[in-house]
C-alpha cells in the first residue's frame, strides 16, 4: 500500500501544467484522472472511483497552483 501512496504523491505532484488557471485545472484533472484510474485498478477502490477522486484532486491542485517560469 505504501508504494501506491508514493506513486499517487508523485503523479499528483506533476499535475499543474499550463500558463493560465484554466489550463492548469484541465491538465491537472486529466493527469489526476489517469493516475487515479491506474491506482484504482491496482487497489480495491476500483477504476471509476479512483478516476473520479484523482480527477477532482488533480483539477483542484492544478487550479490552486501558480505557473513557474
Amino acid at each position: 500500500m505504501t508504494k501506491y501512496l508514493v506513486l499517487a504523491a508523485i503523479l499528483l505532484g506533476t499535475t499543474a501544467c499550463g500558463d493560465t488557471w484554466g489550463q492548469r485545472a484541465v491538465t491537472g484533472g486529466g493527469i489526476g484522472a489517469g493516475s487515479g484510474a491506474l491506482i484504482g485498478a491496482l487497489t480495491p477502490i476500483g477504476l471509476l472511483p479512483g478516476a473520479l477522486v484523482g480527477g477532482a484532486m488533480g483539477a483542484g491542485i492544478g487550479a490552486a497552483t501558480t505557473p513557474h517560469r
